[in-house]
């Protein structure tokens, strides 16, 4: 061992198996950057010493063991509003300090795979904002430029990451907490899709939107931990090209170098095969702001409001979110009432934009301020800094934040691609990809990726779909497949136990096809698929007479397919001499 051990997940994992390193000896190497990090505001509350060593034994003990304990040996920090046993909860507030006797269940399945919980990290007070400032226990250090903000709420988990002091970090994440700071720390950080991951244990900001969220220096190692709290997930093929969404005009807030690395970001991108789709970003900024000055403030009143109100002055509560908290007390029953109706017609005419993209590739953040600006002004900048973030959970999507290089001050710059909820994995596997893409610093580590066979994989679920009439290529109802993501596979015919119609009606005219017993013929088709979480969204579209069965094929296989109820024929046209539908349409148009 050196003092250059690299703490990523699967470096440790692949030195264990090695045999080259042991348990103790990593957590010695965790002790002692520890101490030589010094007085970084880091931590909160940490582990005995004694107790880390004892737990690093008793893993040696069980080295056997090592594949059935996917996380044997990782070190890592979890963010002091989310429960470890034995361990002081504060939420950075010393007077309302609990010690829980159970672990929050991200903790014990975590502790279950074999990792190591090494303490409890500083956040913004009861995670009410985003800068990483508000905290009686101090402003942990940003490791690339001390005079600036770590970002928050989880300013701790992050700082603790990107300076190499653990494998991976638990963060949590209302309205940016899991993103902004892993932006400002050059580090990956993955805000689930919001229900993914249980909250149980966890002291809630909004309870509604509140998620628990991953810091890693890569996406392989985030994507390893995500499995062990999440279980296998959903992926993406992106073999063929994808669409991301860019906002038509961004804002930066005067940041002209955050801009250019963000238009470098596109083009890269674009490099990787992906194709930039722009959008009106109104809707989504109009979300954010409810997050602060709508009624959901009223939730993080719920969530602490008492404790606050009846708080004396050496409880420690932070001034701006004492202000923030009681705030949500002037709103009614009435405005929560409107404010969900708001909430529904700006979800619906932002999904309308972006419907036809893989994902949406934002700015982390659109600047970033010194320790400084926040005394000055602590709550207009808090809120730029949620500018690209807090409509996210809003539209129960999930996100990643990536390294996309850095100013030429030094400082990180980062990216973060929003997708709709249950393709965390797809982002993921396209974060690793864009790591390699991407080579820059993981943190300020000398760590280094992963080996590239270490790269989530996951592939998308699909489901083939067989059409006969106007959904085929060229046709005019094609688009409602291909805006759902719709690949084609092939062209097909059907056994010979079909009959085709033209359906009477329209326009356009509509195809309807039969099972017969006997008469029947081989009808053209081609055969599409749709990711799994499209097929009922484009099932659902159909209208009678017609619906989904199975169609049996030439070659004896079946899929789903479009089928005619028998009564819709008596008066319809029979067609099935012609073959199919595309036959029939060369028809009559001579």
């Amino acid at each position: 061992m050196t003092a250059l051990l690299d703490l990523g997940v699967h470096a440790l994992r692949s030195a264990y198996r090695a045999g080259s390193l042991d348990v103790r000896q990593a957590i010695e190497e965790v002790l002692k950057r520890i101490g030589e990090a010094g007085d970084d505001k880091v931590w909160i509350s940490r582990a005995p010493d004694a107790r880390l060593r004892a737990e690093a034994a008793a893993l040696d003990a069980r080295r056997g063991e090592i594949d059935r304990l996917p996380l044997y040996g990782i070190p890592f920090a979890v963010k002091d509003n989310i429960d470890v046993a034995g361990l002081a909860t504060t939420a950075a507030c010393p007077g309302f300090a609990y010690t829980p006797q159970t672990s929050a269940e991200v903790v014990q399945r975590l502790v279950e795979a074999g990792a190591i919980v090494i303490g409890k990290t500083n956040l913004d007070q009861f995670a009410t904002g985003l800068v990483g400032v508000r905290s009686p226990y101090g402003v942990p250090r940003n490791p690339f430029n001390a005079d600036y903000i770590p970002g928050g709420s989880s300013s701790g988990s992050a700082v603790a990451v990107s300076s190499g002091l653990v494998s991976f970090a638990l963060g949590t994440d209302t309205a940016g907490s899991g993103r902004v700071p892993a932006g400002f720390n050059n580090i990956v950080g993955l805000k689930p899709t919001p229900g993914l991951l249980s909250i149980k244990g966890m002291l809630p900001a909004c309870e509604s939107l509140d998620c628990v969220s991953i810091f890693a220096l890569s996406s392989s190692d985030a994507a390893e931990v995500f499995r062990m709290v999440a279980g296998p997930q959903m992926g993406a093929d992106f073999t063929s090209g994808f669409t991301f969404g860019v906002p038509r005009q961004p804002e930066f807030f005067g940041d002209a170098a955050y801009a250019a690395l963000y238009d470098k970001a596109i083009l890269k991108l674009q490099d990787l095969g992906g194709t930039a789709v722009e959008f009106d970003y109104t809707p989504f900024r109009d979300a954010a702001q409810l997050l602060y000055n709508g009624p959901w403030v009223a939730e993080r009143t719920a969530a602490v409001g008492d404790f606050i109100d009846t708080a004396d002055d050496k409880a420690g509560v932070w001034p701006v979110t004492q202000q923030i908290v009681q705030s949500g007390r002037k709103y009614s029953a009435v405005d929560a009432f409107r404010g969900q109706y708001r909430l529904k017609a700006l979800q619906q005419a932002a999904h309308e934009q972006t419907r036809q993209c893989h994902f949406l590739a934002l700015p982390t953040a659109p600047t970033i301020y010194k320790v400084a600006d926040l005394d000055r002004e602590p709550v207009l900048y808090n809120s730029h800094l949620g500018h690209y973030t807090n409509f996210v959970n809003f539209f129960h999507m999930c996100a990643l934040a990536l390294p996309a290089g850095f100013r030429p001050d030094g400082l990180p710059f980062g990216i973060t691609l929003v997708a709709e909820g249950q393709l965390d994995s797809m982002l993921l596997d396209f974060g690793a990809r864009w790591q390699r893409a991407m080579p820059l610093l993981l943190g300020k580590t000398a760590s280094e990726l992963p080996p590239i066979d270490a790269d989530p994989r996951t592939e998308e679920p699909r489901i083939e779909i067989a059409v006969v009439g106007a959904h085929m290529s060229g046709l005019p109802l094609n688009g409602q497949l291909t805006d759902l993501r719709g690949r084609f596979v092939c062209a097909d015919e059907t056994a010979p136990q079909y009959r085709l119609y033209a359906l009477p009606g329209g326009p356009p005219q509509r195809p309807g096809m039969v099972r017969v017993v006997e008469g029947g013929a081989s009808i053209a088709l081609e055969v599409w698929s749709l990711p799994s979480w499209a097929f009922g969204e484009f099932v659902s579209g159909i209208p009678a007479p017609l619906g989904i069965g199975t169609i049996e094929l030439a070659d004896g296989r079946t899929v789903q397919g479009f089928l005619c109820e028998a009564y819709a024929t008596r008066s319809a046209k029979d067609i099935t001499s012609l073959g199919g539908w595309r036959a029939y349409v060369k028809s009559m148009a001579v």
